[in-house]
């Protein structure tokens, strides 16, 4: 077995990949769209000549425009439809008698796949991966035809923006009739030294045949640290399951801070020749989930610092290329955030390697919805049957196995993965938890989001034991989808996110997890923690607010929280325009708001921090009293999902009272203009980890000053910006890789003469892409701007917007350039090697 690592460059995605009797190819040129529902879509004479051309993954409803006509706020005002995508392509006369199978990793959804006119079958669901085998049916040597229909007419099947179409990646994989079937390939570590790995054998010949099979566990490098070898005899027609125990002598381990990966290879070799070879990066690591003490990484005790995020990229919808997750990730790495709940469905593939790379704990997803289904429209359960809002919910109980299944086994060797969620907020649409809790009884006086439960665990048992829960018992779905994962991998924590946990809890529900997650529903951790000791309880869905952080610190017992969410997403909205929902600490367009700062000052401990916004005080939650900032009770602050409308310029008129908002770690922060003290405002004394000044607004260069021990250690400025006379372009990278795929983010800003960003006005700003790549989207942030993502121009939104550019397949330059009415343009290089 050479232990070069061969097969990790096909693992990686390189396209046309030969690994000694395994090829892998990247599936994602050459194939022709429509938007549509053509009679005869199918056969190699059919002329698709007028399609356009696309290359995956493609998202097509991002392209189109926000609209209220076939369209809903559930998934952000873009229309859905019919789509057909065909591929013609060449197998080799070589391949003959060899397995060849497409492997799709998502399309949303509803799909169905023929290959020479051959149906190979339905897919329903959008976020799991599923293959084909096409060898029956190929011609080799000549023109085959790959055709592909994906319906998404009901155009609001979902509670956020799913899109539509082959929006993840496709590959083409050929081997041997003797091989390693398809996800087959299992690592799991024991503690910290031992590793399991396992490999499944198929036989797919009509003979006994012997293999050698050969384990090997590498470095990144390729250096082997453990190997293994074996004979087995497989019967005709026979798989088999055959596995080894390696112990590493001085592993590396695997965490959030140093995110060390190996390599497992796995080749099969029949009378001297490699039939097959596969590969998994997996890291050693030891998870301990305590009931009493939280979380534990590799023996160390901490907090889980997660966020929720949904799974589009913004302006380039669900075809998310990896360098836009990579930004994404980086600035929430940044923010101290550590951990990543998948919400509300399994992520991509592509999406689980960065977070294996970048170090991030994820909680993996399932579902949505079960037997019973979500009003898409208004959430919560359904009120109306709407052939519009037609979800997964009807073909739950016949793909809920096969897709849970799917999701396990696709991702179980990432070390990044700690635990499994079967689903989110079910309770909602089952009958009898809701009146059960005795929240919407509005006798009880009792606040669902601030009060324990109103009734004594006995009076609820009863109210919930005279419900008629219906057909479909939500505890009996959860004890089977738990089992399921379990047969898969019984390495890692069930969860799942109970809305309604004081009902959960007895129902039956909760004994089918490991970990019963809470969803905003921090009032009742202690409530849990006293009736349900020896479970364990986890924040899955919590307010970006210090209050929600505030509870995870003060109790050993709760090991941490997912804040919905890390970035805004789009769809989820009631009302024109807003087509995404702003209740992150990033917007859409990757740009911070001041929750990331707030988040920032209380997980980056390590790094003194301070930083501050602006809004005035008319337009605030609050108003002067006695000298006094105090609560404005005609306009209170919501302590919930949504934050001020605080900005980051310091342009106001001349003596108008300005509430100024500090976030920081450090001591005392004092804030001064053009060098005069405002006011010190020390840490200890702000309960609510908001820094506040009222003060009224000068022109001049305001800066916050952040103080330990008297020393300085933190600064942030804002200077009164003149009127705007240029545009000004940054790159977040210096090069990109001439492969097709690397993206680049280009940053255009508003200045002044002096070079200060503008962010108290607007303009259209015009861009240009020239040479060896391709604007993929345009974007300004706002949840409320419903200007195509798709452009050349871009209105920005305080002062800023964003391109997105994504390199050729051949090297060269990347000219951007940028104009604005009235304003100097800006025009910027990128080199793509």
């Amino acid at each position: 077995m050479r232990r070069t690592g061969i097969l990790a460059m096909a693992m990686a995605g390189l396209a046309g990949v030969a690994a000694e009797g395994r090829t892998v190819e990247r599936f994602d040129g050459g194939w022709r769209f429509m938007l549509g529902d053509p009679p005869a879509a199918l056969g190699e004479a059919f002329d698709d000549s007028a399609w356009t051309p696309v290359r995956l993954p493609h998202d097509w409803s991002i392209g189109l425009s926000f609209t209220t006509n076939d369209a809903g706020g559930c998934t952000a005002f873009l229309p859905g439809g019919v789509g057909w995508y065909r591929k013609a392509f060449v197998v080799p006369e070589k391949s003959r008698g060899k397995v060849v199978r497409v492997d799709f990793d998502g399309v949303y959804n509803n799909a169905e796949v023929w290959i020479n006119d051959h149906f190979l079958g339905f897919h329903p669901y959008g976020y799991t991966p599923f293959a084909f085998e096409l060898s029956a049916h190929l011609r080799y040597g000549a023109t085959n035809v790959l055709a592909v229909r994906v319906d998404r007419s009901a155009y609001m099947d979902c509670r956020w923006y799913p899109g539509s179409g082959i929006y993840r990646e496709v590959k083409l994989v050929t081997h041997a009739p003797v091989h390693l079937q398809r996800h087959g390939l299992a690592v799991a570590t024991r503690g910290n030294r031992e590793v399991d790995l396992s490999a499944v054998l198929v036989n797919r010949t009509d003979a006994p045949r012997t293999v050698s099979v050969s384990m090997d566990l590498q470095e990144e490098s390729g250096r082997s640290v453990g190997f293994r070898s074996m004979e087995v005899v497989l019967a005709a027609r026979e798989t088999r399951t055959v596995d080894q125990r390696f112990e590493l002598a001085h592993p590396v381990l695997w965490d959030t801070d140093h995110p060390h990966l190996y390599r497992a290879e796995v080749e099969l070799s029949a009378a001297g020749e490699v039939q097959d070879r596969d590969a998994a990066a997996f890291g050693v690591r030891d998870v301990r989930f305590d009931p009493e003490q939280g979380f534990f990484l590799n023996g160390r005790n901490m907090k889980i610092k997660g966020v929720c995020l949904h799974h589009d990229g913004g302006c380039v919808g669900a075809a998310v290329p990896d360098g836009v997750w990579e930004r994404r990730l980086r600035l929430l790495k940044e923010a101290g955030c550590n951990a990543i709940r998948t919400a509300h469905n399994p992520p991509s593939e592509a999406f689980l390697d960065l977070c294996d790379r970048m170090g991030f704990l994820v909680q993996d997803e399932a579902f949505d919805e079960w037997f019973n289904p979500k009003d898409k429209k208004y959430n919560f359960g359904q009120k109306v049957a709407d052939d519009r809002t037609r979800g997964y919910s009807e073909h739950f109980g016949e793909w809920a196995e096969r897709d849970a299944k799917a999701m396990v086994l696709r991702d179980r060797n990432h070390p990044c993965v700690v635990m499994w969620s079967i689903g989110n907020e079910i309770e909602w649409t089952y009958p009898g938890y809701g009146d059960a809790t005795g929240y919407w009884v509005k006798t009880n006086n009792a606040s669902y989001y601030w009060n324990e439960p109103p009734y004594d665990t006995p009076k609820m048992k009863a109210i919930f034991a005279k419900a008629d829960q219906g057909p479909h018992i939500l505890a009996e779905q959860a004890a089977d989808l738990s089992r399921w994962i379990r047969e898969v991998d019984s390495t890692r924590a069930v969860t799942a996110n109970l809305v309604m946990p004081s009902i959960s809890h007895f129902s039956g529900y909760a004994d089918a997890l490991d970990i019963v997650g809470y969803s905003y529903r921090t009032v009742n951790y202690d409530w849990g923690h006293r009736n349900y000791p020896g479970k364990m309880i986890l924040g899955t869905e919590n307010w970006v607010q210090w209050a929600e952080w505030k509870a995870v610190l003060e109790r050993p017992f709760i090991p941490g929280l997912f804040l919905w969410t890390g970035i805004d997403y789009l769809g989820e909205s009631t009302e024109w325009p807003r087509r995404s929902t702003p209740c992150g600490m990033l917007s859409t367009a990757g740009f911070r708001k001041p929750t990331y700062w707030l988040f920032k000052s209380l997980w980056r401990e390590d790094e003194p921090m301070v930083h501050f916004a602006t809004q005035p005080l008319a337009e605030s939650n609050y108003r002067l009293q006695d000298g006094r900032i105090d609560g404005d009770p005609a306009r209170p602050r919501d302590r919930t999902w949504y934050w001020p409308s605080l900005v980051e310029h310091w342009n106001y008129r001349a003596g108008e009272l300005v509430y100024v908002e500090g976030y920081s770690n450090c001591e005392e922060v004092e804030l001064l203009l053009d060098g005069r003290s405002l006011g010190v405002r020390r840490l200890a004394e702000c309960p609510d980890r908001l820094m506040q000044w009222v003060v009224p607004h000068a022109p001049g260069i305001l800066m916050a000053v952040g103080r330990n021990d008297g020393r300085e250690v933190a600064e942030y400025r804002l200077a009164t910006a003149g009127a705007p006379v240029a545009v000004r372009l940054e790159f977040d990278k210096e090069r990109l890789m001439g492969n097709g795929r690397d993206v680049a983010h280009c940053v255009a800003r508003l200045v002044d003469a002096d070079g200060n960003p503008v962010r108290h006005e607007e303009r259209t700003i015009r861009f240009a892409v020239d040479g060896a790549g391709r604007n993929i989207g345009v974007d300004n942030g706002s949840s409320t701007s419903v200007q195509d993502f798709q452009a050349d121009t871009c209105r920005t939104d305080q002062g800023r917007c964003l391109l997105v550019v994504q390199a050729d397949a051949v090297p060269g330059l990347i000219e951007v350039a940028a104009s604005a009415d009235g304003l100097a343009p800006a025009r910027i290089v990128l080199n793509v090697e």
